[in-house]
């Protein structure tokens, strides 16, 4: 039997990695962790200082992993266009992509038309987008991984919650449409759907939400990215397909 480390050394390490929103919460944690195991990481978020910061943590690792962030908005589709080809450039392709850049919202009873759109856009077009730019490379090499991050609000539909609903439940349907698209190309299609995180999603303050987390009520971002991992980290002959992860304490 193998071990986990000789399944990350051939699966991970040296792989070229695409994380959206992966300066802040879940993206951030795994950008990280991956990198700790050597992948040739690029990532993107729409603030310099969080991206600067994210980059100097994966700089303060001892490891030689390379590492790359850059300012994005995933919903303009010119700046979709132009990560692929700085990817491009820096890496030479893609291996990973980890579609993860999610914003929260409330009811459609509440905003408007351009506000919803803009959710819909960075939600759900932002991971249909990549992953159409990552597929039209992986196929080139027959092998590719990609991970959509999730919620599990798409099963269980909170009141008040219409609009993210909306979005994750899309997520649940694209990636199971996807796989069964793709995986005749060798590449993989993994949905992973946590519950509460302590991320910046999570309303209440800092305090409350790690009163939360110790009282087993909600996940931190840190537990997603070693589930990232463990998908990631399969044999080629397994698909981890749809991965639940809930707060051990959180009733849903």
């Amino acid at each position: 039997m193998e071990s986990l480390n000789s399944l990350i050394a051939g699966h991970i390490t040296g792989k070229r990695v695409l994380i959206t929103g992966g300066t802040t919460g879940i993206g951030r944690a795994t950008a990280i962790l991956l990198a700790s195991h050597g992948t040739r990481t690029m990532f993107f978020g729409r603030n310099q200082e969080q991206v600067d910061e994210t980059v100097a943590a994966i700089e303060a690792l001892d490891s030689e992993a390379e590492c790359y962030g850059m300012t994005a908005d995933i919903a303009d589709p010119e700046d979709i266009t132009r990560v692929f080809k700085i990817m491009e450039s820096r890496f030479g392709g893609i291996d990973i992509l980890i579609n993860n850049a999610a914003l929260a919202y409330q009811s459609i009873m509440e905003g408007d038309y351009q506000q919803w759109q803009y959710v819909v856009q960075t939600n759900l077009l932002g991971y249909m987008a990549c992953s159409h730019e990552a597929v039209s490379r992986m196929r080139q090499t027959k092998y590719g991984h990609i991970i959509n991050i999730g919620s599990m609000s798409a099963d269980v539909r909170e009141q008040n919650s219409s609009v993210y609903v909306a979005t994750k439940s899309a997520i649940q349907g694209f990636s199971e449409a996807l796989r069964k698209e793709v995986n005749q190309l060798g590449i993989k299609v993994t949905l992973i759907e946590p519950g509460a995180v302590d991320t910046d999603m999570q309303e209440g303050s800092a305090s409350e939400k790690k009163n939360k987390v110790d009282s087993m009520e909600m996940l931190e971002a840190d537990d997603i990215a070693w589930s990232v991992l463990f998908c990631l980290a399969q044999p080629l002959r397994t698909d981890i397909v749809t991965l639940q992860i809930r707060p051990h304490l959180q009733l849903i």
